[in-house]
């Protein structure tokens, strides 16, 4: 299979939005859940492409996915996929042997076609809601794209775990570094212009070494503000807190115990003060609120300062009683 070569130095990515319009629901309810989340990313997220002067071949798409692209059924979402051994091998999960140049660059360009074609489309819908055809054609190159970026990363992904187990950092997290690697990688993959001639190993090694550097570095921070690991068996325990809730709710059930058999020895008016003072009784509604000093004091005929008193005093004979009988025991 031949592409044509490149004839002119490729443009820089372009990265926008275009401002169109989801499609009507009606088209919306026949999509599959996949696809309405795929057709909401492509139109809401900036999308890029690495230009290439190949792209606006038309004999490119026949080289890169052996015809014109034709729709699986009538109202299907997806093209027609031809067969290709390298794709092949590596969505099947066969070992694939290390790529050339010219197969890293037949990929690379399956996979910006795609998202080149996405742009064209948009374009051409800027501004307003998608009708159902174009919704479907858009789909179907948003499933090329993916499919095209994924079988990239599956064949790089040993280079992530490769450098991963070379370089060597203390304190660090293998796993961690395999996923900043991984991270690293896809976003060579979005950047990598297949054009320049050098192999993606060497695009994305460096960018995939700056992603350690940066968990190192993270790490090293992270260190100066947490020499140590979290250990449970540090923490500091609650047991004197929930000893001392218990102490309070046992001595809460000792004061009314004393208040309601009157086993401090109040009388009939200091009663009534710490009853209508601290709502130990029952309204009108089943429930009582506490009264003011003043309130008490119509009540049983006293001054508030008066009332203050008796329940002072009620107070210090309920305490003697409560020690009495409990923080004695």
């Amino acid at each position: 299979m031949h592409i044509p070569a490149e004839t002119t130095a490729p443009s820089t990515q372009g990265l926008r939005t275009f401002g169109v319009k989801l499609p009507s629901e009606a088209i919306l309810r026949t999509l599959a859940p996949e696809d309405e989340v795929l057709l909401n990313r492509l139109i809401n997220e900036p999308i890029e492409y690495v230009d290439h002067p190949d792209l606006a071949d038309r004999a490119t798409e026949a080289a890169l996915f052996g015809g014109a692209a034709h729709f699986v059924h009538a109202k299907a979402s997806r093209f027609i996929e031809n067969q290709n051994p390298i794709v092949d091998a590596a969505v099947s999960g066969e070992r694939v042997p290390t790529l050339s140049i010219a197969q890293e660059r037949f990929l690379f360009l399956r996979f910006n076609y795609a998202r080149w074609q996405i742009v064209q489309i948009l374009q051409k819908n800027t501004g307003r809601r998608l009708m159902a055809a174009s919704t479907r054609v858009l789909l179907a190159w948003g499933h090329r794209m993916l499919a095209a970026r994924s079988v990239i990363v599956r064949l790089n992904m040993p280079l992530v775990l490769a450098m991963a187990k070379r370089t060597r950092l203390s304190n660090i997290d293998f796993n961690e570094m395999v996923s900043e690697g991984n991270m690293a990688l896809l976003r060579s993959v979005e950047k990598f212009d297949c054009s320049r001639g050098y192999k993606f190993s060497t695009y994305s090694c460096r960018a995939i070494l700056k992603s350690f550097s940066r968990v190192a570095m993270r790490a090293s921070r992270y260190r100066g503000k947490f020499p140590t690991e979290f250990d449970p068996a540090m923490e500091r325990s609650d047991y004197i807190e929930r000893q001392r809730e218990g102490v309070a709710e046992d001595c809460v059930g000792e004061l009314k115990e004393i208040f309601l058999q009157n086993l401090a020895g109040l009388s009939e008016v200091e009663r009534t003060v710490i009853s209508e003072r601290f709502a130990l009784g029952f309204g009108p509604d089943g429930f009582a609120a506490p009264k003011t000093l003043e309130q008490v004091g119509l009540i049983i005929g006293v001054t508030k300062e008066r009332v203050r008193q008796i329940q002072n005093n009620a107070l210090r004979k309920m305490r003697v009683a409560l020690e009495e009988r409990f923080l004695a025991a």
